[in-house]
């Protein structure tokens, strides 16, 4: 077998499954932060030199016809983006991550989990409501700005993920429900912890900052949990899950095409101009990059629980392109 090189961290075998200083760190307990945009004035001036959203992490922003596109056309995208990122972080938060963690905190896994594992789980469930509430505020204000017309289907993602729990049977839904909570908390762009308040309107700068900030902990905990778990599951558990890890992770990289189009042309873009940057983010490969790359925390908290030491598995995940073969 290939050896997979990922980097380690010398503390990765402690765990804590604490949240580290919740009373004090955590955004619900300790900011007292309103999330106001500030006045249309100032909005405007801020964005002659800062952004709605990271520019570098919207993929589409690479084609040629957004690189092209006048500077109030990007801003425009970007703040589509934006409002369409926060609704989908308030349903995340509120009806699948928060749903995930009930299953800890209340045995609803098939095994004993330590005390401090729920009380960990009850903090976490405290704090994603939190984020739920301020991504649905700030979406609010932000499309308010825009008189942006409601996109009322629910995202892709979402609807993808609740379609895979219906469709499994009820004795594996809980674990199923934990392994969703697993990689969307632990599926978190590192990189956007660096941002610097001079990229981003100062509101959305410091949304991000400190949803991010508690995103980190949940990330943590939540590797530390599927450490913990994974060597207690059953052969046939440890079989199905490999295999619903993959879809999970392939689902939390889908791009949501109907409403992607519909922003493309919204400001301008042609049908087919549209169709083209769906059609490019769609192709096999990269969507695979984009899984894996956004997976990267993922795959190397399954890599600590030993989940790719089973050759099956390792095979199952380079098959799918998540790891090297």
């Amino acid at each position: 077998m290939a050896t997979w090189n990922m980097p380690e961290n010398p503390s990765s075998t402690h765990r804590h499954w604490t949240l580290g200083d919740w009373d004090n760190r955590s955004a619900v307990r300790s900011k007292k932060s309103s999330y106001q945009l500030p006045a249309p004035p100032e909005i405007q001036q801020q964005l002659i030199s800062k952004d709605w959203f990271p520019p570098a992490f919207i993929h589409y922003f690479k084609h040629p016809a957004i690189q092209q596109a006048s500077r109030a056309v990007q801003q425009r995208l970007a703040a589509n983006h934006l409002v369409y990122f926060l609704n989908y972080t308030t349903l995340l938060e509120h009806k699948v991550v928060n749903r995930s963690v009930q299953t800890l905190i209340h045995d609803e896994l098939p095994l004993h989990l330590p005390q401090a594992m729920k009380i960990a789980a009850l903090q976490l469930y405290t704090d994603e409501g939190y984020h739920a509430l301020f991504s649905f505020k700030l979406a609010e204000q932000v499309a308010d700005y825009y008189r942006m017309a409601a996109w009322d289907s629910p995202p892709k993602r979402i609807r993808l993920l609740l379609e895979r729990l219906d469709a499994s049977h009820d004795q594996g839904r809980p674990l199923l429900w934990f392994l969703i909570g697993f990689v969307s908390e632990t599926i978190i762009a590192k990189e956007l912890l660096s941002l610097s308040d001079q990229g981003l309107v100062s509101t959305v700068y410091q949304m991000f900052r400190e949803h991010l900030e508690d995103e980190a902990r949940h990330s943590r905990y939540f590797s530390e949990v599927f450490q913990y778990l994974w060597p207690r599951l059953a052969a046939s558990q440890q079989e199905d899950s490999a295999r619903q890890l993959i879809e999970i992770i392939m689902i939390f990289s889908e791009v949501d095409e109907p409403w992607l189009e519909a922003s493309l042309t919204s400001v301008g873009l042609s049908s087919t101009q549209a169709r083209d940057i769906v059609n490019q983010l769609q192709q096999p490969e990269a969507r695979a990059q984009r899984a894996r790359s956004s997976a990267a925390a993922t795959l190397l908290a399954m890599k600590r629980a030993g989940f790719f030491e089973e050759q099956a598995h390792y095979a199952l995940f380079s098959q799918a392109g998540l790891i090297d073969a």
